[in-house]
């Protein structure tokens, strides 16, 4: 019996982001809102691209128990992640990226003055995802949005 190990998420999410030229749509900038496109899913893992012009980012937010990775690959974005009842800035420059587990939450903006572009990798397929506010330094539910409704 082979002992197939599922991909390095991250290491899909590198894969992607070298080739913007072979994806399934073109990359797009949407001076309203954040854009973002699926551009490949599979039994085991989806593949998202999003791009980010400057002042635009998320809201607080888990990935309703998916797992994953971003990479970064242009421009600079800030992941904020709750520590100590506080959010703690990470800046990711291009070519930098990380991997999250199932209970992961963070927001991630475009705190720079150039577009950004950058690519998701989740594991299973995303279904819903929650926002959060960080009230008096605890995590409280915003919102649960559902695939195939919210996005």
């Amino acid at each position: 019996m082979l002992n197939r190990r599922p991909p390095d998420l991250l290491a899909v999410a590198r894969r992607w982001a070298a080739d913007p030229a072979g994806w399934p749509v073109p990359l797009r900038f949407d001076p309203t809102s954040r854009w973002y496109a699926r551009l490949a899913s599979g039994p085991d893992h989806e593949v998202w691209a999003l791009s980010w012009l400057p002042g635009q980012g998320t809201d607080l937010h888990d990935h309703g128990g998916s797992g994953g990775a971003f990479l970064v690959a242009s421009g600079v974005l800030t992941e904020e992640t709750v520590s100590g009842g506080a959010l703690r800035p990470h800046p990711l420059t291009a070519g930098s990226g990380r991997r999250f587990g199932p209970r992961h939450v963070h927001q991630v903006a475009n705190l720079g003055d150039e577009p950004a572009v950058s690519v998701h990798v989740y594991r299973p397929a995303l279904r819903r995802m929650t926002s959060y506010r960080l009230v008096d330094g605890r995590l409280r539910v915003a919102e649960v949005a559902e695939a195939g409704v919210a996005w």
